[in-house]
């Protein structure tokens, strides 16, 4: 439990990183942000497929020859991993950074409900709880307890539930997967899956054309931070999170997951100088308070469907 929580919370802290160096990218290019998630989730899918083949090379081959583990692969990460990330950036397109982080947060209850309904049961006190901190949290931390500087329109609501979904979606589907293969290796095809699909889409979209001459120009600040973004905000972030998510469940894993606007809000402050205000200070708290409640023996357990 502790490797798992520890793991869950490490991958979420690499991946509200990794938003600090996209908003960088975003400051420092022209990239649109299709393009630099396929770059980030071919890059790490590919780093994947290295450590693979260098450490664990008889499983691959097993993998590459079960046709039925390929075919749930490709959805995991073409309908999961790209996919969250493609309705993510889209949702922001239609409203704004804040209220698509809000969305996105609503998986947590999505994967609550969908647990309870497969497996029959209430949710548990603590889970209540530690639901209601985590999306407490991300409100705060998100909006700076402004509700109006949530921006909703038809359109970005649709989008950023569709976002939640696909987040509910890769972290629940993949549990008999990581089961059978380990969460490492399904996490890496997943994701070298994924970054081939945006790679598919920017090729029939004319986004990569259009943006490869961007790609090429980019300084060598902007090389370096592209690459941590590869390593550390995505293999990094995947890695440790889903593995963290195979252990703990998706539940509490969804939960623990609610530190990414967090950790983003802390380094962004850090890095880019931006505020940090009283609401950041509550959300860290109820953060802090989430994670106890989540660590504690009663709320442990296998929660997953």
């Amino acid at each position: 439990m502790v490797i798992g929580v520890a793991s869950t919370l490490l991958g979420a802290v690499a991946w509200g990183f990794s938003g600090t160096c996209v908003q960088y990218l975003f400051a420092s290019s022209s990239l649109s942000s299709l393009t630099i998630t396929t770059v980030r989730e071919l890059g790490a899918g590919l780093v994947f497929l290295l450590v693979l083949v260098l450490r664990d090379r008889e499983r691959l081959k097993e993998i590459l020859a079960n046709r039925d583990t390929l075919r749930r692969l490709l959805i995991f990460g073409s309908c999961g991993l790209f996919l969250n990330s493609a309705l993510y950036a889209t949702t922001i397109l239609y409203t704004n950074a804040g209220t698509a982080t809000v969305l996105q947060s609503l998986n947590i209850v999505m994967v609550l409900g969908v647990t309870c309904i497969v497996m029959r049961r209430r949710p548990r006190g603590l889970e209540m709880c530690a639901l209601l901190c985590a999306l407490a949290a991300t409100f705060l931390i998100t909006t700076h307890a402004n509700p109006q500087e949530l921006k909703l329109p038809p359109l970005g609501l649709a989008f950023g539930l569709a976002t939640a979904a696909a987040a509910t979606f890769y972290t629940m589907y993949p549990k008999p997967l990581f089961e059978r293969w380990g969460s490492f290796a399904v996490t890496g095809m997943g994701m070298l899956f994924g970054g081939l699909t945006g790679a598919v889409v920017c090729l029939i979209t004319g986004t990569g054309a259009r943006d490869l001459p961007q790609l090429l120009s980019l300084d060598a600040m902007g090389y370096v931070v592209l690459a941590v973004a590869v390593l550390v905000g995505t293999f990094g972030a995947y890695g440790l999170f889903l593995h963290g998510i195979s252990i703990v469940g998706p539940v509490a894993g969804n939960m623990l997951g609610a530190v990414e606007p967090v950790s983003a809000t802390v380094i962004s402050a850090l890095w880019l100088g931006t505020a940090f205000v009283w609401a950041d200070w509550a959300g860290l708290a109820l953060m802090v308070l989430t994670i106890i409640l989540i660590a504690l023996p009663s709320s442990s357990g296998d929660d997953a469907p």
